[in-house]
């Protein structure tokens, strides 16, 4: 079974890290998986996108339009800016964290105050979890990227060990206690 999954955030929140993590998790379970990413202006805090495919065999690692099966989003503009990327029976899990772009910044708009109502008005199937507050008790607001992967966990048929074998391959070691903290708070979110 092919599997797509969109980890979409802005620069700094640790999307790489979280595909790195989905990409090693997948290999772990036998698959072939390719993982590929797209940096806009991302260490100005632009938009970053990284594409995670897996399956018997995958040609490519790029995702198209109504493909994904998964967009984890790490902030909510985000979600609006990918959601084209999602299948119809696709699932978006977003962080409810807001995070200014430039031009609201710079004071030219203003950030879209109901952009989950508006998907959700759409029919978009949504799964929206703060995810800063349990990345804060885990030790780091840094960890927003390992909660959104435990949140993730609960749509896929892997058990709960695997993820923190990946978790332990995947992160330095003086971190993964946190990281793992961080993955069972995602993972117990309701």
């Amino acid at each position: 079974m092919k599997l797509n999954i969109m980890i979409v955030g802005v620069g700094g929140q640790g999307s790489l890290l979280a595909s790195k993590l989905l990409g090693r998790l997948l290999i772990n379970e036998g698959k072939d998986v390719k993982v590929s990413e797209v940096h806009g202006m991302s260490q100005r805090g632009g938009s970053v996108v990284t594409y995670v495919r897996s399956g018997e065999k995958v040609y490519s690692p790029i995702i198209d339009k109504g493909e994904a099966d998964f967009i984890v989003s790490f902030e909510k503009l985000e979600a609006a800016r990918y959601v084209d990327y999602l299948k119809p029976n696709g699932k978006i899990i977003v962080n409810s964290q807001e995070i200014d772009p430039m031009p609201v910044i710079c004071g030219t708009c203003e950030y879209p105050k109901s952009i989950l109502d508006e998907l959700s008005a759409k029919g978009v199937d949504i799964d929206c979890i703060d995810a800063l507050s349990p990345a804060i008790e885990a030790g780091s607001a840094k960890a927003v990227n390992i909660v959104l992967m435990g949140k993730l966990s609960n749509y896929l048929s892997i058990e709960k060990e695997k993820w923190l074998e990946a978790i332990e391959q995947s992160v330095a070691p003086k971190f993964v206690e946190m990281n793992k903290k961080a993955f069972e708070f995602g993972r117990a979110y309701k």
